[in-house]
């Protein structure tokens, strides 16, 4: 064998021999670990107070609304049938509270005048006939009986004359001013209702209370919305974030306030986020069992991360990863 054959075999010996250990090398090198998280936003429950069938659905998933923009629609019968009792009796409690007011009319004070002038005159006419019969029983013309009969008829009637008097000064005064306050009050109460239902009626129109996107349209046009159950849900995707779940041996890269780049697959891109919220999960989320008698059991924190700057074409639900060293 030639001295060129011995150099060629030994430098592709050696060449072998140096690819296989730097496969080895690069096999039991530690890789950096890669985290996987998505991206979540804020939701908005659109819902009513009122209980009733949906009448109109105005929107549709995808669109993007405003504050304002109406929403849906509730038909409650039972509702408007409860203004209309609601305004009957303020507008009754409204009557009670003129007639307060005005007092009697003309016709029941001319009569109740008419009463206490015929008591008057009936007490006018006893008084002279006690007289009279007084003196005759002075004279001894008559017995102490007839005097005695006579002097209850006369005083009964003074009586019936203050009485039919003060029946007239009531019904010329009119009412007491806490018969008028009762009215009054009685007036605000049956409005209060008013006011209530009225609140109930503009609960079956709903508007959007802040801006987003349609994300969910959970009851549709015909179908019964109990209170409060969720009829439309918004998403602001303006108002998003990136979460991960993190073992704890792992939180040592993730401090609060500081920035790290997070990739997102869909938009082939990587972008800085800084971290804003660490918190521990519940028992029910992943974790890692220290062997028995050795170590402690890992739990799992859920770690927040907001985009240092708006990303056009993010959406929920996209992956959001990042590697650690």
């Amino acid at each position: 064998m030639s001295v060129l054959a011995k150099i060629v075999g030994t430098v592709v010996v050696i060449g072998i021999v140096s690819g296989v250990s730097y496969v080895f090398y690069e096999a039991y090198q530690p890789k950096p670990l890669r985290l996987q998280g998505e991206i979540d936003a804020q939701y908005y429950s659109v819902s009513s107070k009122v209980p009733g069938r949906i009448d109109k659905i105005g929107v549709k998933k995808g669109d993007v609304v405003g504050v304002g923009d109406f929403i849906f629609s509730i038909n409650s019968p039972e509702v408007e049938a409860k203004l209309k009792q609601a305004q009957s009796a303020k507008n009754a409690a409204g009557a009670v509270v003129k007639e307060a007011d005005k007092g009697a009319r003309k016709q029941q004070i001319a009569a109740a005048k008419d009463q206490w002038q015929r008591a008057l005159a009936a007490e006018k006419l006893l008084s002279k006939t006690y007289t009279r019969i007084q003196k005759l029983y002075t004279e001894g013309v008559i017995a102490e009986q007839k005097r005695d009969e006579v002097y209850t008829k006369y005083e009964a009637a003074k009586y019936q004359s203050s009485a039919a008097k003060e029946m007239y000064m009531m019904a010329k005064e009119g009412a007491r001013e806490e018969q008028k306050e009762a009215a009054r009050a009685q007036e605000a109460v049956y409005a209060g209702k008013v006011d209530e239902v009225n609140s109930y009626i503009k609960e079956t129109k709903q508007y959007a209370f802040h801006s987003g996107e349609v994300s969910q349209i959970l009851i549709h046009t015909g179908e019964l919305a109990p209170t409060g159950f969720p009829v439309v849900t918004l998403v602001d995707i303006n108002d998003s974030w990136a979460k991960f779940h993190v073992r704890e041996d792992l939180l040592h890269y993730f401090i609060k306030g500081s920035t790290v780049e997070l990739e997102i697959p869909a938009l082939q891109k990587s972008y800085p986020f800084e971290v804003t919220h660490i918190s521990v999960m519940g028992e029910y989320a992943t974790w890692r069992a220290a062997e028995a008698g050795k170590g402690f059991d890992l739990k799992s924190f859920e770690v927040e991360f907001r985009a240092e700057d708006p990303i056009e074409g993010l959406r929920v639900g996209m992956s959001v990863l990042i590697q650690l060293p």
